[in-house]
């Protein structure tokens, strides 16, 4: 099992984002492809259906922002493009990896890889450092030698200028503070995309604007963005706003 695991991780290590004639090697040419995805859960109050069939294409460096009433699906929609959970039925393109046919472990490292997470509520190890928290998923994934850790960890603090509060407890910065770490963290691995579930929810206004700043930083570094918000106005900040209602998407809309 963990040679299969190690093979791979080499081979989503060498996976190029599209070859050279702009197609994946499922043989379509966006980044993320979703196909008749349905979510099933089973409830006390018997079973209920998060995701009814949805079919979603999105390029490589659009921003989109993803919005619905609480209970719409918009978060599970985002779990199943990060890995968190996985389809009932259809099927999830990420770049060259079918999602939907990988196990836990293999799950786990390819999400290691390629997508990084930003939470309402941060999660950061309230036992680690600013900057062990963000070199963490580099020790798990492998990705860089333990001796280049600490220097690219800094060196990402500094881009969410973050790097005077890197040996800080994350109880000891601000809420503000503490999502610019996180941030840095999900950017440990250098990840095609990045996902937010409510990013800015826990933040007040002028701190969510810089968050936002943030993240349309990284889509004209090249990031692919996708932001699970209720708010309106961040919403109209990215280049695209879908919405989620009764776990269909309702509107599909370029801003």
């Amino acid at each position: 099992m963990f040679e299969n695991l190690f093979n791979l991780f080499n081979r989503t290590k060498e996976n190029n984002p599209a070859n050279t004639n702009g197609h994946y090697k499922h043989g379509n040419s966006h980044l993320i492809e979703l196909h008749q995805v349905v979510k099933n859960y089973n409830t006390a109050a018997g079973p209920f259906t998060a995701l009814k069939g949805i079919d979603l294409n999105v390029d490589k460096g659009e921003f989109v922002a993803v919005v619905g009433k609480s209970g719409s699906g918009k978060s599970t929609l985002i779990n199943m493009i990060t890995g968190i959970d996985c389809p009932t039925n259809g099927e999830i393109f990420m770049g060259d990896t079918a999602i939907h046919n990988l196990n836990e472990g293999q799950m786990a490292i390819w999400r290691g890889n390629n997508v990084g997470v930003v939470f309402q509520f941060f999660q950061l190890l309230p036992t680690l450092t600013v900057i062990e928290n963000v070199m963490l998923p580099m020790d798990f994934c492998d990705t860089y030698d333990l001796n280049e850790q600490e220097a690219r960890a800094m060196s990402i603090l500094e881009q969410v200028e973050m790097a005077d509060q890197a040996y800080k407890l994350p109880t000891n910065i601000s809420g503000g503070q503490q999502q610019r770490a996180a941030i840095a963290r999900a950017l440990a691995n250098n990840p095609s995309i990045l996902v937010g579930d409510e990013p800015t929810g826990n933040l007040d206004s002028k701190t969510a604007r810089a968050i936002l700043d943030l993240f349309k930083q990284q889509v004209q570094d090249g990031k692919t963005i996708l932001m699970v918000t209720h708010d309106k106005d961040l919403a109209k900040e990215g280049s695209r706003k879908i919405t989620i209602t009764d776990g269909k998407i309702e509107s599909d809309m370029t801003n």
